[in-house]
């Protein structure tokens, strides 16, 4: 027996985003992070509320590497004349996986001025997120809204919004993160809307060689897409080994 059923109101908004997603030129990169000196600091912590979550590391290294490449901290539109837009800040987009009347739905917060807010900042911001009531928070209005409107019009209404692209990394950031670290995932790739989007996998230990000898590491993979209509592989590339650096380097 088949059941078929309208598809929920609250997927709207995913179907609508990857329908604007179809004019991205995605290319994908992929690398290993030695997590060691994050664990430490993390394990560490004296955070009265628990530890920082391992994207909040994420997003506290990418954003400040990605202020170092300006031509990816930007966003592109038009087809015939194409425009480019810089901007002057790293906004970030974090990937919630959250239930909406019952059905479960990834929704999107942004996290404004990722580059030079402090870890505990970061972590505020992302708990207010994960913590809050998806069908309450102020700044989901607009989504709740798309779920309500006709198809047509909110279609329409999610091209208007999106468009603009001075208003874009308020909606949509500069800088994509999304993670399914909680699982027994070692790594994908997503496409975020943004020229550049990162995807962390698990963290598990692993085997090493450091120093000429084999040790156990905390070992995580990182995943890069980017968008190639804006940047060229090298300079993803570089990117990408920057924030690893950043991360085995850490120290705050």
């Amino acid at each position: 027996m088949v059941t078929v059923t309208r598809l929920a109101r609250e997927r709207r908004h995913t179907l609508r985003f990857l329908e604007y997603a179809r004019s991205f030129s995605p290319v994908f990169l992929d690398t290993e992070v030695d997590m060691t000196r994050v664990a430490a600091h993390r394990a560490g912590s004296s955070r009265p509320d628990g530890r920082y979550s391992w994207v909040t590391y994420v997003l506290h290294s990418a954003a400040r590497v990605l202020m170092k490449y300006p031509q990816a901290n930007a966003a592109v539109s038009g087809r015939w004349r194409p425009r480019l837009a810089k901007y002057d800040a790293v906004h970030a987009k974090l990937a919630l996986d959250k239930v909406l009347a019952g059905n479960r739905v990834v929704l999107s917060a942004i996290l404004p001025n990722a580059d030079t807010a402090t870890l505990d900042e970061l972590q505020e911001r992302i708990d207010y997120f994960r913590t809050g009531d998806p069908t309450r928070l102020p700044e989901l209005a607009g989504t709740r809204t798309l779920h309500r409107l006709p198809w047509p019009i909110g279609s329409f209404a999610f091209r208007a919004a999106v468009r603009p692209l001075r208003k874009r990394q308020q909606l949509m950031g500069s800088l994509a993160v999304t993670s399914l670290g909680h699982s027994a995932v070692d790594g994908f790739h997503s496409v975020g809307g943004t020229t550049i989007t990162l995807g962390i996998g698990r963290i598990v230990e692993r085997p090493v060689v450091r120093d000429g000898e084999v040790t156990a590491s905390s070992v995580m993979r990182l995943n890069l897409t980017f968008d190639h209509r804006v940047i060229d592989g090298a300079e993803a590339a570089d990117l990408l080994t920057d924030i690893k650096e950043s991360l085995e380097r850490w120290d705050e």
